[in-house]
């Protein structure tokens, strides 16, 4: 049976985010699970906010080309999302937005059709990027990608983690940990 294969990342590009944190612990659950994870930072992919103006004088840029083949090669999906104003990030979108455009001879939303991913959110609010997840939930499912039901909204997130990224909290740590696992274990089914 083909290894499922994984694409993690947070929709924030703060270098020391509390999405970029949790998302890790998650993966670590995937891991465990047997399947292949890949790490990525939204900020290692600049992108121009959306423009069709762009796209149609030079075409995707390089950066969103990239990061649509990364959508493409992997099975899944594990985000963590900030909650910006009771939404989702303009970064998440935005990279949303470049990575769904289709190219020449491609179908429709290649890159998201069939993919099935995980939410998560760390917010250092009481209801830890819970609105947010509500957002991020509609998006994707409306770009024909299964989103599993469990989902981790974790509160008062600058003060849930140790100096080196892993979570205080043992429950917090097995709850993230058990949405990565869940992720690659639906996924090695749907691969059975």
């Amino acid at each position: 049976m083909a290894q499922a294969r994984i694409l993690a990342f947070a929709g924030s590009l703060r270098k020391d985010s509390c999405n970029k944190r949790l998302v890790k612990v998650a993966a670590q659950g995937a891991e465990e699970a047997g399947a292949h994870v890949t790490f990525i930072d939204l900020k290692d992919y600049p992108l121009p906010v959306f423009d069709q103006d762009i796209e149609d004088a030079e075409g995707l840029p390089q950066a969103a080309k990239n990061l649509k083949a990364l959508f493409k090669s992997h099975d899944g999906l594990l985000i963590a999302s900030p909650e910006y104003n009771s939404s989702i990030s303009g970064a998440l979108k935005n990279a949303i937005d470049w990575v769904s455009r289709p190219e020449k001879d491609e179908p429709p939303l290649s890159a998201f059709t069939g993919k099935v991913a995980t939410l998560l959110a760390a917010s250092p609010g009481a209801l830890g990027g819970l609105r947010g997840l509500v957002h991020v939930r509609s998006i994707l499912g409306n770009i024909n990608v299964i989103v599993l039901p469990d989902q981790l909204a974790l509160p008062k997130a600058l003060e849930a983690f140790n100096s080196d990224g892993t979570l205080k909290d043992a429950k917090s740590t097995e709850r993230a940990k058990n949405l990565g696992r869940g992720l690659a274990t639906f996924l090695q089914k749907l691969k059975a």
